[in-house]
């Protein structure tokens, strides 16, 4: 699930209206992504650094098909990246964006310093 790329030639200059629109479907598609629980979670967790997926998988008391099923939605969107290491798999943040809506949502509905 990639956020949409669109490439106009220079002579063909785009509306600002649709320019607006291609970057709302782009940020609608982030929102998307981040809306189910779990993947909310993993991403607030992964907001404080790389984490290995048994790290993952305690924190946040998800069970391993959940987890690796979510993980991979935020992979294939961009969101998360994976190294493996041995038996062991971390997975860290890629989209700075993420990361800050992340944040802002932390600063909008928690209190106190932790994120959700």
């Amino acid at each position: 699930m990639e956020y949409p790329v669109v490439i106009i030639p220079f002579r063909e200059a785009m509306p600002a209206s649709r320019a607006r629109a291609i970057r709302a479907a782009r940020i609608s598609g982030l929102l998307k992504t981040l809306a189910h629980p779990a993947r909310l979670l993993l991403v607030c967790t992964l907001a404080e650094g790389e984490t290995s997926v048994s790290e993952l998988e305690t924190k946040l008391a998800v069970h391993q098909p959940t987890l690796s099923q979510q993980l991979n939605v935020l992979r294939e969107a961009g969101v998360v990246s994976a190294r493996r290491e041995g038996k062991q798999i971390f997975y860290r943040l890629t989209d700075e964006r993420a990361c800050q809506l992340v944040g802002a949502l932390g600063a909008i509905f928690c209190n106190d310093t932790q994120i959700l």
